[in-house]
């Protein structure tokens, strides 16, 4: 390999989030980090802090000291409990670490996750989300979800008011599709958007294409499908096999192949789970690898839809 091959390698596993803060393309999701490691993750309710916490702040530690450095959290995380953990885990933070929040759900309950888009409620999330992670001004500031009750421009508003104020850096989206990133725009600028997209979940897609055009990042949660297609001898198993991959690491070199504005954050409370994810980034899809497995799970998932 050339060194012009390995420069153009190395900044093909970076991304600049808002043309200013470059990020390695793996970052970290933290709402696996919650309630007891007993709970299987379909049953987490994500209500209470995790125990044993010592296990968390080390996966949250492991994580940065093996070259994650976007770290993605909420304020309904258990209750702003996740991004106490990290400031508890992290700060101060490395210069090149990027924190990501999200604000606008409500948790009445701990089997409820309820849109509030009401622009002081917005705004007082983002000032404790600025205490709990113990930062002056947060990275990326998210939209969990819109709320339809409250109209966008008042939602947006509340954030850009927070972005001039100093308070906020970027802004962000979450759950969107092309027309409600288009509305957004025309408010403020829009530096992320995260929604849920794998192999086996492409219904964003379009949303794919449309924030690779205009420069803003990509950031799907949930990013290692599950599915038929993932198992036993299923098209990942066997891309995976020839590749000398894990299925995982094959998923999330598809995502990486997909759009090079795509920063998968995919969440996990192992240690090993976490550097296997990470190895992702060494895994190079040829061609007709890339285009089988994309053919398989778009047939796949047109056919769920």
């Amino acid at each position: 390999m050339t060194n012009n091959e390995i420069n153009d390698r190395i900044a093909r596993q970076t991304y600049a989030i808002g043309g200013d803060l470059t990020v390695s393309r793996i970052g970290y999701g933290t709402m696996r980090l919650a309630d007891t490691p007993d709970v299987k993750p379909a049953d987490a309710v994500i209500w209470h802090p995790p125990t044993p916490r010592s296990a968390a702040l080390g996966v949250l530690r492991t994580a940065v000291a093996n070259g994650v450095q976007l770290i993605d959290t909420a304020d309904s995380y258990a209750l702003g409990g996740g991004e106490e953990l990290i400031a508890e885990a992290l700060h101060p933070y490395a210069e090149d670490v990027v924190i990501a929040t999200k604000v606008g759900l409500t948790r009445p309950s701990p089997s409820e996750w309820v849109p509030l888009g009401h622009p002081a409620y917005l705004r007082q999330q983002a000032e404790l989300s600025l205490r709990r992670l113990r930062v002056e001004r947060i990275d990326l500031l998210q939209l969990h979800r819109i709320d339809p009750a409250v109209p966008l421009a008042d939602q947006i508003g509340a954030l850009k008011q927070l972005q001039d104020e100093g308070k906020v850096r970027h802004i962000g989206l979450s759950e969107v599709g092309v027309e409600e990133l288009e509305q957004a725009l025309e408010i403020a600028p829009i530096a992320a958007v995260q929604n849920w997209y794998n192999l086996a979940t492409r219904r964003h897609d379009a949303v794919v294409d449309f924030t690779a055009e205009r420069g803003i990042a990509f950031l799907p949660f949930f990013p290692i499908a599950v599915g038929g297609h993932v198992g036993g001898d299923g098209p990942v198993t066997e891309v995976a096999r020839e590749l000398g991959a894990t299925p995982a690491q094959t998923a999330l070199a598809w995502l990486l192949h997909r759009s090079p504005n795509i920063l998968p954050i995919p969440g996990t409370t192992a240690e090993r789970h976490l550097l296997e994810n990470l190895g992702a980034l060494g895994v190079e899809l040829s061609g007709e690898q890339y285009a089988r497995l994309d053919g398989i799970a778009a047939a796949e998932a047109s056919a769920g839809e």
